[in-house]
This record gives structure tokens, sequence and C-alpha cells, in this order.
């Protein structure tokens, strides 16, 4: 197996098995502003560097295990030097004598404080992940899985190897947050900084500790919320729920409501009743489970066009289907109306 070298990929792939559109990274750089971070080649930002990390590649390709070509900048007269210059901690790159330059400058000693990128936030969720986060190896892991630890990087192949006593069990990470500061990038819990981002990802942890590849069973249910949209057809009103990592969905109807609850992982739950603004059919109703929602079709009673998904009593009026004249109609053919309507009582 190789390990694919994409940004935001870095999964283990078969050269005769490499596929189109088997690779999801990122294409840009990452981007880091006023504690944002994100990649430049798509929009989504988030403040936690394990967020981050996480973000989900915005290209499609092929995996591959050359090195990622480096833009080259235009350069000035003055030749470059291929060594790195340490000086406090801080890998400096650059001609001799912007290094001089830099060592000749005077340097005011002050205080340490902690760099706005650590943020309260970040101090506060490592310091918990250090308390609790420790593997239940109950658990079993599926064969792939990364390393959740920072900087450490290993996907899992067995018991025997990732979970005994050998080398490949020992986990060399980083316990500490990512700093980034004036340009340099390291880790709270070392002193080695450098430039690229590139290389900050490749520096090695300076912790050794068992994996965490899946941590422990959660013992409490936490209730959350998932984004709802629905739109309706003339016979029918489809309801879209957007849930990720679902391990059991189910949905039940009712003449004019249907009952939602769906399991996720790290015992995660969505549970809500709906109730309706017309009657369904309940036997024709039906859902269907995808890879990031639930997509539920409620079938009509009749061909009545729904003013809202729920009862309200604030919507008076609304457009129908199939209704001429005041009413509005929607391209139909034939006059559908309910049997309260107006209409049906002249």
């Amino acid at each position: 197996m190789v390990k694919c070298t994409r940004k935001g990929c870095g999964k283990d792939y078969d050269p005769a098995d490499n596929q189109d559109n088997a690779c999801q990274f990122h294409s840009g750089a990452p981007v880091f502003h006023e504690g944002l971070k994100g990649w430049s080649c798509c929009k989504k930002r988030v403040t936690d560097f394990d967020e981050f990390l996480a973000l989900p590649g915005c290209t499609h390709g092929k995996h591959t295990d050359e090195q990622p070509v480096e833009t080259v900048k235009p350069t000035v007269q003055e030749a470059t030097v291929a060594a790195t210059t340490v000086k406090d901690g801080v890998e400096v790159y650059g001609a001799p004598a912007a290094v001089a330059a830099a060592d000749a400058a005077p340097v005011s000693h002050s205080p340490l404080q902690p760099h706005p990128s650590v943020t309260k936030q970040e101090e506060a969720k490592q310091a918990e992940k250090q308390e609790v986060e420790e593997d239940d190896e109950s658990i079993p892991v599926a064969v792939g899985t990364t390393c959740k630890r920072r900087g450490c990087g290993v996907t899992y192949v067995s018991d025997a190897e990732n979970r005994g006593n050998g080398a490949a069990a020992v986990c060399q990470h980083h316990p500490g947050a990512p700093v980034f500061h004036e340009g340099s990038k390291g880790w709270s819990c070392c002193a080695r900084k450098v430039l690229e981002f590139d290389e900050f990802l490749k520096i090695k942890g300076c912790t050794a500790g068992k994996h965490l590849f899946v941590g422990k069973k959660s013992t409490q249910e936490e209730m959350v919320d998932c984004r709802m949209d629905w739109y309706q057809t003339q016979g029918s009103v489809i309801v879209s729920l957007f849930a990720k990592n679902k391990e059991d969905t189910q949905v039940t109807f009712s003449p004019q409501a249907f009952d939602v609850d769906i399991k996720m992982k790290d015992q995660k739950r969505y549970k809500k009743q709906f109730p309706l603004f017309n009657t369904i059919d309940v036997a024709a109703s039906s859902y269907e489970v995808l890879s990031t929602k639930v997509e539920i079709t409620l079938k009509k009673t009749d061909g009545i066009s729904w003013a809202a998904l729920e009862p309200t009593s604030e919507v008076k009026t609304w457009t129908t289907f199939g209704v001429s004249g005041g009413a509005g109609t929607v391209g139909a053919k034939e006059m559908l109306y309910s049997a309260d309507a107006p209409l049906h009582m002249k």
C-alpha cells in the first residue's frame, strides 16, 4: 500500500486499483486569517485546528505518491541558502545577509504571552482531551482508521500490531495546540517552528503514548438538531432531513403526522414528531436513507397545495394546484379542490 500525498487526503491506496475520483483532496493552499482556518480552493472556514484538518476535499482525482510541487516565486539577484538556520527555536530560510541582519537586530526580552491563535476555547478543549481521551480497546476498529492524535498519522492494521507492545503501538504525537505567529508555525508543546505548512505537518510528535483510534464509548446520549428542507408537488410533499454518520433511522407515519428517530455515531440522536398541515396516505408514504440525508415522501390524500408543512393559523390564502381564478393556478389541466372549499359549497 502507498500513502497518498495530496493535501486533505493522506489515505493508503493500492496503485493497481487507483481509480478516477478515488482521491478527495484540496488543490489550494491553507489559509489562516484572524483565527479562521481553511483552504484557498474552497470557502468553508473553521476556528478549531482539528476541524480544519477534517475539512473534506473539494476536488476529486486519482491518488498520487508524488510530492506536491511548490509554486516557484520570482527570485531576486541574491542567491538563496539551501541550509536551514535555527535561531531561538525558529527555522529561518533566506540569504546570509538576511540572516545576519536578523542576528544584528536588537532583541527585546519581555514576558511571554499566549498567542491569540491558541484561543481559550482551544486550550479548554485540549485540556479536556488530555484528561478523557483514551482508546476503549473493547471497541473494534476498522482497518485503515487513522489515529486521531495530532501529528501521529498511523493507520490501524490489527490489534496485535497497533494495540500491543511493539514499535507500531507507540503513538508519537503533539499533546499541545497549533501555534501560528508572524509566518512561523509550530506546536505549543515543543520548541520547533517552521515557515512552510507542509513542513509543519511533518514535525515529529514530541510525546509518546498509545494510539487513539476510536476513543471511549460515551454512555450519555446527546440530542441534536438537523437541518430540514421541504418542497411539494401536486401529489406529494418531500421532506429532507440532513444528517451524517447515521447508525439507525426510523420513520413512522400517521394520517396527519410523522415521527423521526435518527441515531448517529458518538451517541448523538435526533428525535422529533412533525404534525402536518393536511392529511396523508400512510400506506403510500415512504422514506429513503441516503449518505447525507433522510428523504421522506408524504403522499397527499388530495391534490391541494399545502401552505406550510405543519399546521399554522397565520396563513389565510395561498397558491394551490389546479384551481383557477383568485386562488391561483400552477399549470393544471383540471380543477381540484377540497370538499370544504367555497367552490364546492356553491
